[in-house]
């Protein structure tokens, strides 16, 4: 009986010729597969009954300690600061501050004896006392507004490039090079009511016709001091405006330019909101500085006439000459007090313009920050 012939293997209806092959071969094992070679299973195939093995995670790195040896080191680097500051700063305010609350005079020193609110009960009785607060009111606030102004203009201008800018900036910062006692000084000659230049060019223009006692008339005089001072302290607010102004990008005004936006929205939209808390860091410390600057109106006036010009500061050392060192100390203590006062006030006003720097959120809110890449979209696994 005759057997039909075999079809070669692959055509239809063939029968398949066995093959025998190693399990190594079958899977792609490699010679150096390990001892699971064998078993036809590859760590991470993905086939069914495979088993993943975990990728080795490095090790946490761990914080260093901090030895009392490493402590010790540190201290003894911080020490001499700490103890001259601790004797040249934080004595002398001890010290000085017990002398409010004691009998302290130069002119009988058998008498020291704890008198408690005594020296600032007569301070707030002196009728010098309305008159000096009045006078510090005027003088910080007739000076931060014209300097703020000023200063604010003038870096702007200097913001922009033109020739010999470099020159510019060097005569407009060279007045805070120099001492205020001797601008003082200066000025008093300026307005000297005999020989003052003010006098002299406002009598050629034709503005007056008689020589004004700008210091010896007690409507004239704090008028004098002002300016003194105003030309003063504009170089500061010019250096600092100056110094924020330079920290904005040209490309925010060169788009601000191309939507067609004028000088003015510039200003207000761009300009001050980019330096908010610049320009508010900048106000408390001249505010600060102008309430504890006696030394202009020290060396122009004295104080007077009739304690006009008198502020607190002056006044302070005017009783300080006088010897009667506990009410000084007590003038001193309520100067610190104000300050502290308005410090916390103005902070507190501006910490919210400043934490966000004076850009509007989004939907009225704050940006959650969150980084869009951690959202799972649907269909997306994580």
């Amino acid at each position: 009986m005759a057997f039909p012939s075999a079809r070669p293997e692959g055509e239809p209806g063939g029968t398949p010729t066995p093959t025998t092959c190693s399990t190594d071969a079958a899977v792609g094992a490699r010679p150096d597969a390990g001892p699971d070679a064998g078993t036809g299973l590859r760590a991470g195939a993905g086939g069914r009954g495979s088993t993943a093995t975990p990728a080795p995670t490095a090790p946490r790195p761990r914080r260093p300690v901090f030895t009392g040896r490493q402590g010790l080191t540190v201290a003894a680097f911080m020490a001499p600061a700490a103890l001259f500051v601790a004797v040249f700063i934080y004595y002398p305010m001890i010290a000085g501050s017990q002398m409010a609350f004691r009998n302290w005079n130069l002119n009988d020193l058998t008498d020291t004896s704890w008198v408690g609110l005594k020296n600032f009960r007569e301070i707030f009785t002196d009728p010098v006392f309305g008159t000096v607060l009045s006078n510090t009111g005027i003088w910080v606030v007739g000076s931060i507004v014209p300097q703020f102004v000023i200063g604010f203009a003038i870096a702007l201008w200097l913001r922009r490039r033109f020739r010999f800018r470099g020159l510019y900036q060097a005569l407009i910062f060279f007045p805070w090079a120099i001492s205020g006692f001797l601008i003082g000084i200066l000025f008093r000659w300026m307005f000297n009511s005999e020989f003052g230049v003010v006098n002299d060019l406002l009598e050629k223009a034709g503005l007056i016709n008689e020589p004004i006692p700008w210091l010896a008339d007690p409507k004239t005089a704090m008028v004098a001091v002002l300016i003194a001072n105003i030309w003063y302290g504009v170089t500061f607010f010019a250096i600092m405006i100056l110094a924020a102004l330079q920290s904005i990008p040209d490309e925010i005004y060169e788009a601000a330019e191309i939507d067609g936006a004028g000088k003015v929205r510039t200003l207000f939209q761009i300009t001050i909101p980019s330096i908010r808390g610049t320009l508010s860091l900048t106000v408390l410390l001249r505010v600060i500085w102008i309430f504890n600057f006696p030394d202009l109106i020290f060396a122009m006036t004295g104080g007077g006439p009739s304690n006009e010009t008198h502020i607190v500061t002056t006044w302070m050392i005017t009783v300080t000459q006088q010897g009667d060192y506990g009410r000084a100390s007590a003038i001193g203590l309520i100067v610190v007090a104000m300050l502290l006062v308005f410090s916390v006030f103005h902070l507190t006003a501006t910490r919210e313009k400043s934490a966000t720097g004076g850009r509007p959120t989004t939907g009225g809110k704050r940006a959650t920050g969150r980084n869009p890449r951690t959202r799972k979209t649907k269909g997306t696994v994580s």
